[in-house]
């Protein structure tokens, strides 16, 4: 990846600004691999380092607060330390962080999670979205005893072996080294929205599943055509394929019952993450009940032991996520937080569209429900927004975002149902100012 200029004023003043961050970057890049614990956290010159957060905003080891737009990595639906969740956390960590056995907390979180996600007859949990995915891959593979799984360029679905092939263009190379091909063979790589194209894999006889982000890949980033999940559905019907949908994104998020209500279009499946635990360490794969039995134990020797599709987890529902979870899926039931910050994000993105135009910053801003996306190449569908993105241009966005008192992941934000007025107004100046920042660094010239 290219790296922003040493001669940038932008990256200048963020390292005035930010002398602790410097110090624990250095500090992290002694015993931490690349100083960083996830690969979305990396910025150049360093990341910067959060101290403690309350409801839209966070502050740094410097005493700098910002407006958040990663909320958790789209976790944190009610924000930071939401009271509700904060209470629920503190009423069982005395009761108890790790119970090793079933409590009666997960049964409520699941009874929840069927209530409100249309597919969900049933629910496994596990901790985190890549182990839901590898999860529901596996019982597809198990219920219809075929190997592949059919999965979109673009669609990001964990950092397992079995999915990491077409993240990021070139298409060609995987997002990680150390996968073997055989394990990448499995999957049947195809573009986004041509059913033509997912038509002629299923005729092939050996597809298990098709996976997908049903709003588009990467958090809508390639949004999904109207009609397509339809077609998608009436296809995998036809051709008794698992429709799997990772809502890992969009769950609890696009509207109570995630994409799938907002869209009207049940899967087979469905993986869920992020605000499914409250913005806790927790995840599931839920589905329709032939699909989910495939877990259960039988009391027949040859079924439990080699048909049966096995799954452990020391953290599974734990019961600290699971207060969290459950307080915060009872707070988001009625809906009435989703249409709060889908009006906000939609006062967020056509703000941004037109300063930008404004400005004469290239690309735009666009998006869907509480997520919005700052495009350098533009919307979907125009030509070049195919190519490998300037990665050297969106870490600068951060860096001058930072540096004017907003935190975002640069291409990628997420509206939280407490994000204010006040929010909106004072962050739509802040892009503006980081718009002219970059732009008097020439970031932008020759695009």
């Amino acid at each position: 990846m290219s790296q922003p200029a040493k001669s940038s004023s932008v990256v200048d003043t963020y390292r005035a600004l930010h002398p602790k961050s410097a110090a624990l970057a250095a500090r992290a890049q002694k015993v931490i691999p690349g100083g960083i614990t996830h690969d979305g956290r990396h910025l150049s010159p360093f990341p910067v380092y959060i101290d403690r957060a309350l409801g839209s905003h966070k502050w740094d080891v410097d005493g700098h607060e910002y407006i958040d737009y990663w909320m958790g990595h789209g976790a944190l639906f009610l924000g930071h330390c939401h009271p509700a969740v904060v209470k629920a956390i503190q009423e069982q960590a005395p009761r108890g962080t790790h119970l090793g056995a079933s409590h009666e907390l997960e049964v409520r979180w699941a009874e929840l999670v069927c209530k409100l996600i249309p597919s969900a007859e049933m629910v496994r949990f596990t901790m985190s979205g890549t182990e839901a995915t590898h999860l529901a891959m596996r019982i597809a593979r198990a219920y219809t005893g075929r190997p592949k799984v059919v999965k979109f360029h673009g669609h990001f679905h964990g950092w397992h072996d079995g999915v990491v092939a077409a993240v990021n263009p070139p298409f060609d190379v995987p997002m990680s080294s150390g996968v073997p091909s055989p394990v990448l063979d499995q999957l049947l790589l195809c573009p986004p929205n041509d059913i033509k194209a997912v038509e002629g894999l299923l005729e092939r006889g050996d597809v298990a599943a098709v996976i997908l982000e049903p709003a588009g890949g990467q958090s809508g980033t390639t949004p999904t055509i109207p009609g397509y999940l339809q077609e998608l559905r009436a296809l995998t019907e036809r051709n008794q394929v698992v429709l799997i949908f990772d809502e890992v994104i969009t769950g609890f998020r696009y509207s109570p019952g995630g994409a799938q209500q907002y869209f009207g279009v049940t899967p087979d499946m469905t993986t869920l993450a992020k605000i499914v635990a409250g913005g806790l360490p927790g995840a599931a794969v839920v589905g329709k009940k032939s699909l989910m039995a495939m877990m259960a134990h039988r009391g027949d020797k040859t079924w439990d032991r080699s048909e049966r599709v096995a799954q452990n987890g020391t953290f599974n529902s734990n019961p600290v996520c699971a207060a969290a979870a459950v307080a915060t899926l009872e707070l988001v039931a009625d809906g009435g937080l989703h249409a709060r910050a889908n009006k906000a994000c939609d006062e967020l993105r056509t703000g941004l569209s037109d300063l930008m135009k404004r400005g004469g910053v290239p690309g735009t801003c666009f998006g869907e429900s509480s997520i919005f996306h700052v495009s350098f190449e533009g919307r979907p569908g125009l030509a070049g927004f195919d190519r490998p993105r300037r990665g050297d241009l969106y870490q600068l966005l951060r860096c001058a975002l930072l540096n004017n008192g907003v935190d975002c992941a640069s291409q990628h934000g997420w509206i939280s149902a407490v994000h204010s007025d006040e929010d909106i107004v004072r962050s739509l100046k802040s892009y503006e100012k980081a718009f002219a920042d970059m732009a008097a660094d020439g970031a932008f010239q020759g695009m």
